[in-house]
């Protein structure tokens, strides 16, 4: 199992040398991944429902920076040197798919494959229209059409598509990705379609674990999550030992502990002891890859939670 951790792209650490101190930092102390969200605009009315929060409502909504999601990583392939961009996650339809398959193939090639390709078909209606992309109502059709369009891209060596919202023939498309047969994808998201998407086109699932429609967040809600994707593998023809098991909890804070409505602790919340304990059992039902949130209200503190974390945690498992 390996770690990484999210780096703020909205928000007071949204800037030039938090993120490169946080990204640098993480990167001496061992984590895999550093992992980038994708907003492009927040607009100032939301009305549409948040998914990880029980109120349904985006915090901080329209304030402060918001930096774009392949720039950051742009600029941290030439910062860093061995941890893995993580794209956490990529709103697929938010930008034309030839042009987000180039513009990730540039990027694996410029960081010596070091890219991970977390995609979401995405929450926020407004958003969407605000930047013209395709009908918010068909984003699931659109992103995994887009995605096939990606592979084709970064995989064939005359490509063409005639799909419905994409139509291509007689391009060259180079450079390819360095990663083969092109970066992974990792499809986030804990909703049936989710679940069928990775089934269908990713690499991984990249589930959070507080989503409370779909919550999968002690380990017994999540073992039954794995349950149903294997099933829908199956069903798919595919053997379910070819998708790997990634998540998040952003949950985390140091000596937090968190109380589900059943009475059951929330997974990684607690003593150091219980999360410990935590990572251990997440281990044993397969996950590969585990991810947190170290930000914290000043760089500082964020630095000092992520480093507390590896010698109070990490240094045990």
């Amino acid at each position: 199992m390996d770690f990484g951790f999210n780096l703020p792209t909205r928000g007071p650490l949204a800037n030039r040398e938090c993120i490169l101190a946080l990204a640098t930092r993480g990167e001496q102390l061992g984590y895999t991944y550093l992992a980038l969200p994708d907003h492009i605009v927040i607009p100032r009315a939301i009305g549409s429902p948040y998914p990880y929060s029980t109120t349904r409502k985006m915090g901080a909504v329209g304030e402060g920076d918001c930096m774009e999601e392949l720039t950051v990583m742009a600029f941290l392939a030439s910062a860093t040197s061995k941890a893995r961009l993580l794209s956490s996650v990529m709103v697929v339809p938010h930008r034309p798919p030839v042009f987000t398959a180039k513009a990730l193939a540039t990027l694996d090639v410029l960081s010596q494959g070091r890219v991970t390709v977390g995609i979401g078909a995405g929450w926020m209606e407004e958003e969407f229209r605000a930047i013209g992309a395709l009908p918010f109502s068909e984003r699931g059709k659109v992103t995994d059409e887009y995605l096939r369009v990606f592979k084709t891209l970064w995989t064939e060596d005359n490509p063409s598509f005639n799909g419905k919202y994409v139509q291509f023939d007689q391009v060259s498309f180079l450079p390819k990705p360095v990663q083969k047969p092109h970066p992974p994808i990792w499809v986030g998201g804990e909703s049936p379609a989710a679940v069928r998407r990775t089934a269908a086109l990713g690499d991984a699932w990249f589930p959070i674990g507080s989503n409370p429609e779909f919550p999968l967040n002690t380990a017994e809600r999540f073992s039954q999550g794995v349950t149903k994707l294997h099933q829908e593998a199956r069903r798919a023809g595919r053997d379910p030992a070819t998708i790997t098991l990634a998540y998040w909890a952003p949950w985390y804070k140091e000596g937090q502990t968190l109380t589900l409505d059943n009475a059951q602790r929330q997974a990684f919340t607690g003593s150091d002891a219980d999360v410990i304990e935590d990572i251990a059992t997440f281990r044993g039902l397969g996950v590969r890859h585990l991810l947190f949130t170290f930000a914290r209200p000043t760089l500082p503190e964020s630095i000092a939670a992520m480093e507390r974390f590896r010698d109070k945690i990490l240094s045990r498992v």
